[in-house]
């Protein structure tokens, strides 16, 4: 199911409770470009056509990652690119973003995306692997 632009950020918003469309934007554009550099191939492309022009632009236009991000450098990655924030509120940031995006790809992509990166993903996209 493909969202348009307006409606993938309205639900960014909501899940993370964000005073402005900016601030949704803003965390959007910042974790799908951090995402796009830990995803590669197909599974990139798979996901880019799931999500609004816009973000899948982002998506597929990234620098490409030296080396994978644990989930935790992830976060503090994020933190790093959005000015104020803090590690708890990239966490945040990131849940709502990537929480959306799961929806979006779906679980048969999700599970796809979670083989490419580094074990703890799940979590942070909202879905929890049974181990």
């Amino acid at each position: 199911m493909v969202l348009r632009g307006e409606a993938f950020l309205e639900r960014v918003q909501e899940r993370g409770e964000y005073g402005t469309r900016q601030e949704a934007e803003r965390a959007t554009r910042v974790i799908l470009a951090l995402l796009g550099a830990h995803l590669v191939g197909e599974v990139r492309a798979e996901l880019a056509a799931r999500l609004p022009e816009t973000y899948a632009l982002i998506l597929l236009n990234p620098l490409a990652a030296a080396e994978p991000l644990s989930p935790q450098r992830f976060v503090r990655a994020t933190a790093a690119w959005i000015d104020g924030a803090t590690e708890e509120t990239a966490t945040w940031d990131v849940g709502a973003v990537l929480s959306v995006a799961a929806d979006a790809a779906g679980d048969d992509l999700m599970n796809e995306i979670l083989l490419q990166l580094p074990a703890g993903y799940d979590l942070l996209f909202g879905h929890p692997r049974s181990t």
